[in-house]
């Protein structure tokens, strides 16, 4: 059954895919599942991993070892598939795609096990647009210079995020010179609460910008740089291209990611008179034991609480992108903001990649 369950989750991946807007993947993965269930290369580069929880996205982990491969050049005869390496996917040609794979798998196999301990770091540019949203709104409420926390923050990307530019029809915010470029961020109407937050606050001033991770990424090293593109989809060039100018940014805008637990960094963090500290994240949630994300809740009510209620005091904001509770498939994420002691407020939902979003 072991084999079985890792085949399962590598055909719900193959679904995610589709519903995502990767059709090579999409394509790919049920070929995977095949090859793993028949005690193929898969089964061996799989070998340890076949009763792993969801949440450690084996099949991710496979596909960012394989594109890493790609990427630097050691799969050439997978290249001709990849676009993100000038190839060219055609559903005609699946099943040579499969075979180029499994070949990539086979021959790679030292560099597929070394990935295969890797977490996913898709650090994804595109779910900064919610988050910004729910920054502006909070911004709104506590109209203060900006200490910006990000819980689960990979490789620092999203610290930068209002540096970013998000378009949607009637709608702009961010530098119009920006390397990011967030375009169609949010479906028309684009939400009253955004369009009023972003009239009010036309830019942040973000005065401290600080993350924690278990597994930091270095954007500004070469393998860290690698990591990052390897986890992009390769038919999905807008993605790849919000990456390279998220890049772009971070070389020329400094952030600090700290290796530590969530409740750990959160209890290192005072609150400052004259600044909004907002703590965020996306799509990490799922990541953190139960045990301490409880003493993270403690941690961030500690910081509610030192909320001032005003524009003067020391200002606090939680705001996260999450999945909507529970159950398979592919769901929406849910973006809620919190200002000080007040209710947990859902503002939008969007796709797992952040984009677009729909009051």
């Amino acid at each position: 059954m072991s084999r079985e369950h890792a085949a399962r989750m590598i055909d719900w991946q193959a679904t995610a895919c589709a519903m995502q807007g990767s059709p090579l993947y999409a394509a790919l993965l049920p070929q995977v599942a095949a090859d793993l269930r028949a005690g193929g290369v898969c089964a061996e580069a799989l070998a340890g991993y076949e009763d792993a929880p969801g949440a450690d996205a084996i099949a991710l982990r496979l596909l960012g070892g394989v594109h890493a491969r790609v990427l630097t050049g050691r799969a050439p005869g997978l290249a001709e598939h990849f676009p993100s390496m000038g190839g060219e996917f055609r559903p005609e040609r699946a099943t040579d795609l499969g075979r180029a794979f499994l070949a990539a798998v086979g021959e790679g196999m030292a560099w597929v096990r070394d990935w295969m301990t890797r977490p996913p770091q898709t650090n994804e540019v595109g779910r900064a647009g919610p988050l910004l949203a729910g920054a502006l709104h909070a911004a709104t409420r506590r109209p203060l210079p900006v200490r910006l926390f990000e819980l689960g923050a990979s490789a620092g990307l999203n610290l930068r995020a209002d540096r970013f530019r998000c378009t949607a029809p009637e709608f702009a915010w961010g530098p119009e010179d920006s390397p990011v470029r967030l375009e169609g961020a949010w479906q028309a109407p684009v939400p009253q609460w955004l369009t009023r937050a972003a009239r009010r606050r036309p830019e942040l001033t973000v005065v401290e910008r600080r993350g924690c991770d278990i597994s930091p990424v270095d954007p500004l090293s070469p393998d860290g740089a690698l990591a990052l593109r390897a986890y992009v989809w390769p038919d999905q060039a807008e993605r790849a291209a919000r990456l390279d100018g998220a890049l772009r940014l971070a070389a020329k805008v400094p952030a600090e990611v700290e290796q530590a637990g969530v409740a750990e960094f959160l209890a290192g963090i005072e609150p400052q008179e004259g600044t909004l500290t907002v703590v965020w994240h996306s799509i990490m949630r799922q990541y953190v034991p139960s045990a301490e994300w409880a003493r993270a809740e403690g941690e961030l009510e500690r910081l509610a609480r030192a909320d001032g209620g005003d524009d003067t005091g020391a200002g606090f904001a939680y705001v996260a992108f999450e999945p909507a509770g529970a159950g398979a498939g592919v769901r929406p994420c849910h973006l809620s903001v919190r200002v000080g002691t007040g209710a947990r407020e859902i503002l939008a939902e969007a796709p797992p990649h952040g984009l677009p979003g729909r009051g």
